[in-house]
């Protein structure tokens, strides 16, 4: 017996319907990516799982209010309620804390690899920190599109969508991170291997 997956919609109209799970099976969707979005933007575990709670605390309030319409999609709506909540929060005036390597939460760790043996781990772990670190240095807009296309795997018209330019300017500021990068790279004459 073959078991059809449920989309989203089926999820949103299951939970409405006092089915708890299926809110559950949606949060296991997409906590991942929400919660690593927000933490590349706020580098703080305890704010970004603060903001991460509160992302989805507006989500159940907006499906128990009916607010929720179904012409986009629901991860992508998500994200925008989580980019909202991180923009909103600098806005009261914090500075953006920067990645610094002995921090215990690390985005490689949650990607799935091959098991890699210790020389490739120590070598790997250098290289995210020097590419970390050469991102931080980035202008906040070039910043903003590199964490959401490579980070939060996000395509440039999702991208354009969430931070409200046209995909132009998201692929001019990728253009021009990836410009910045390689000469930060060979000013500072950094190995990335």
């Amino acid at each position: 017996m073959q078991v059809t997956p449920v989309n989203d919609q089926q999820l949103i109209a299951l939970y409405l319907d006092g089915d708890e799970r299926a809110f559950k099976e949606l949060l296991d969707r997409y906590q991942q990516k929400i919660y690593t979005s927000i933490y590349l933007f706020v580098k703080d575990e305890t704010l970004a799982e603060d903001i991460f709670q509160e992302v989805f605390i507006k989500i159940i309030n907006t499906l128990r209010s009916g607010k929720y319409n179904h012409e986009g999609k629901f991860g992508q709506w998500a994200l925008r309620i989580s980019y909202n909540l991180c923009v909103d929060y600098f806005r009261r005036g914090k500075r953006r804390p920067h990645v610094h390597p002995n921090e215990t939460f690390d985005i490689f760790d949650v990607l799935h690899t091959n098991e890699p043996n210790a020389e490739q781990l120590i070598m790997r772990s250098q290289t995210h920190d020097r590419i970390r670190h050469l991102v931080d240095m980035l202008p906040p807009e070039q910043r903003e599109v590199v964490i959401l296309r490579h980070y939060a795997d996000m395509s440039f018209k999702e991208i354009a969508a969430l931070t409200r330019v046209s995909i132009n300017t998201a692929l001019g500021r990728m253009r021009y991170a990836l410009i910045n990068i390689r000469k930060m790279v060979a000013e500072k004459e950094v190995q990335l291997q």
